[in-house]
């Protein structure tokens, strides 16, 4: 049964691209929650910021190198960032995260200016001032830098959707909400990635201003969530033919069905929010009750992944 849910005739692309997508997901999640943070007025003592710095090109560089080493030949991929073809969906993407790198940094650069500041004159003493004058330079047009990156982080986060819709021969990937679907599940993640990091690693209050701004996302996003995969499977449902027997396949019973349902349904949707409004109120004013949250949150979010990636090549047209 495993051995034949993750290895099957028409299956192309594996278990690395969901972990590729999942680590992008996150990063576009991450970024556009705390550029509406820092609209608010939050700065670098944030730890939701703190973990986006951390986080969002981390996990964008990790993607990458997975997708490297996957491929056929992962020493030509250097072609692909000098050589762009616009009819190539993957070219389009390699544009895209090189953009999205640069802003992201110069806005991280901003926003912990005294902190980069402080670093260099400890370490460098007088070298490299200019970084400085740079930094001072660039956030002269923080104004223009925020939205530009939140539009960069959306256009990210849809194009994890995109590069599966792409493959026509896929009824169920094929699919036009696939890309929206994968943005709002990415900000999910970005949601509970950075709750996660900021409690843990930044030692940041669970009821702090952050953590509040970004934990009140998560029932939206969830309700958004849940009516993109009703809409996903009721267009396949619509659709006839090889789009019905796609989703019947993908949900209806075997092993995807089950990862799907015990998985992405019960594992990262209902017992999260069963454990928030079902919990004692001492036990969810615990940093670990918002960690397991959190966790099983992404768990299911990186099921989500597996499930479209693998139930998505088991019907082709």
């Amino acid at each position: 049964m495993w051995h034949d849910a993750f290895h099957f005739p028409s299956l192309v692309w594996d278990w690395p691209i969901a972990i590729y997508l999942f680590l992008l997901g996150i990063s576009a999640g991450a970024t556009s929650l705390s550029v509406l943070l820092r609209r608010k007025g939050a700065g670098s003592e944030s730890g939701i910021i703190k973990a986006t710095a951390l986080l969002a090109p981390l996990s964008v560089i990790l993607g990458l190198l997975i997708l490297i080493f996957h491929l056929a030949r992962p020493w030509t991929f250097w072609k692909l960032m000098f050589h762009y073809q616009f009819d190539s969906v993957m070219s389009m993407g390699v544009m895209l995260f090189q953009l999205y790198m640069a802003v992201l940094f110069a806005w991280l650069a901003v926003v912990f200016r005294a902190e980069i500041e402080t670093l260099r004159r400890h370490l460098l003493k007088e070298k490299f001032a200019f970084v400085d004058g740079l930094i001072a330079l660039l956030a002269r047009f923080e104004r223009l830098l925020a939205p530009l990156l939140l539009l960069l982080a959306v256009l990210l986060g849809a194009y994890t959707g995109f590069l599966l819709s792409a493959l026509k021969t896929y009824p169920l990937l094929n699919n036009p909400v696939l890309p929206v679907l994968f943005l709002v599940s990415g900000i999910s993640s970005g949601i509970a990635s950075t709750i996660l990091l900021a409690v843990t690693l930044f030692k940041e209050h669970h009821h702090s201003p952050g953590v509040s701004f970004v934990h009140s996302f998560e029932r939206p996003v969830l309700a958004v969530e849940v009516l993109l995969l009703v809409c996903f499977f009721t267009g396949l449902y619509f659709g006839g033919g090889q789009k019905e027997v796609a989703m019947w396949a993908a949900i209806g019973s075997g092993f995807w069905a089950q990862v799907f349902w015990v998985g992405v349904v019960g594992i990262g949707m209902l017992l999260p929010q069963l454990l928030s409004l079902l919990a004692p109120a001492a036990l969810r004013e615990r940093n670990g009750h918002l960690v397991l949250v959190c966790s099983l949150t992404l768990v299911g979010i990186l099921l989500l992944r597996y499930f479209v990636l693998y139930a998505g090549q088991m019907t082709v047209v």
